[in-house]
């Protein structure tokens, strides 16, 4: 798609509106799959990006439907437990225009015994043009990749990557504060047991970001420092100044495993409240992809004051699954661009 070329009855505005996103020349996007932010270049996220925003301008319609991918099926396989994803994937392949089937572990023949394999293969043979995958195995969206003839999505995968919430977080920076590069970015809590975290850190280091993650020594390891991270236990000296901080989940399945005595141990030291908040830089933006431990990670009145951006990441979360799906399904993005 180039720029002025119509989605719709009405065409998108070549503005994009991401500070420090130029547009440079039109290079067609190559990638059938979407299965890590780690393989992508700096070019293919801004290219996510840039497309993304193209299509958030459509949402403000009042017919908010393009017939991007009208007459194809989108398939959303989720074998985990979701809200926010599995409800943003559903609403961005209808507002392009596509068939959508969602299909939960519960009433799938998994619970029968089927394996994966078949379950994908099955969904072939139904003539689906894309699987959108969730499933508690790290890898199962690139061994999909690898034994089907459709596009494939990852919706996240075990511990290891979660390419979308990353991709419409580093979005949602970028409306806020323009170029990320030398911006400090917090990421605060379960960093060891986090899909977030990884898909976030592999985007943020590729869009030139200061990146520091802080929690418990038991869920953030030194090991995390090959990343290219800075790993701290020390709150304080972490938010110092930080202009992004973004809270994860504290999952409370954890402590049976012993990462952290308990709850309330853990928000006396690590949980946000207006005090340590009160140590990032003014204008600093709030992040947490959900769902929410209000009290636990995040006091409730930060988590809904005017320095929370967490809403809107929900609502990008909209546009950079349109783009997703639209440049996976063969569209082509409206810029390459680069970041300066």
């Amino acid at each position: 798609m180039r720029p002025g070329t119509s989605f719709g009855s009405k065409p998108v505005a070549a503005n994009h509106n991401i500070p420090h996103v130029t547009p440079v020349s039109i290079m067609p996007w190559t990638r059938r799959h979407l299965l890590t932010i780690e393989e992508l270049t700096l070019k293919e996220i801004d290219q996510i990006h840039a497309t993304a925003a193209a299509f958030k301008q459509t949402l403000k319609r009042s017919v908010k439907k393009v017939p991007a991918l009208r007459g194809k099926t989108i398939v959303n396989l989720f074998l985990e437990p979701s809200t926010r994803t599995r409800m943003a994937f559903d609403m961005a392949a209808k507002r392009l225009s596509a068939d959508v089937i969602s299909l939960d572990g519960s009433v799938s023949s998994t619970t029968k015994g089927e394996t994966l394999r078949d379950t994908a293969q099955n969904i072939q043979a139904l003539q689906a043009d894309m699987i959108v995958i969730r499933h508690s195995a790290a890898g199962s969206p690139l061994y999909l990749s690898k034994i089907l003839n459709i596009p494939v999505i990852n919706a996240g995968d075990g511990a290891h990557e979660h390419p979308t919430q990353g991709l419409l977080d580093t979005f949602t920076m970028r409306e806020r504060l323009g170029s990320l590069i030398g911006r400090k970015v917090v990421i605060l809590g379960d960093i060891l047991f986090s899909r977030v975290a990884r898909s976030n850190i592999h985007a943020l280091k590729k869009l030139g970001a200061d990146v520091t993650i802080v929690g418990p020594s038991t869920l953030v390891p030194d090991w995390f420092s090959a990343m290219g991270v800075n790993v701290s236990h020390d709150l304080r000296s972490a938010l110092a100044d930080a202009e992004v901080v973004m809270l994860l989940r504290i999952q409370h399945e954890r402590q049976s495993l012993g990462m952290f005595p308990s709850l309330g141990e853990y928000t006396s030291m690590f949980g946000l409240n207006n005090t340590r908040a009160s140590w990032l830089n003014p204008k600093a933006i709030i992040m947490h992809p959900g769902p929410i431990n209000r009290g636990v990670e995040i006091d409730s009145d930060l988590a809904d004051g005017n320095r929370s951006v967490i809403l809107a990441q929900v609502t990008n979360g909209i546009a950079v699954r349109m783009a997703v799906l639209y440049l996976c399904s063969g569209g082509q993005p409206e810029y390459v661009t680069t970041t300066d």
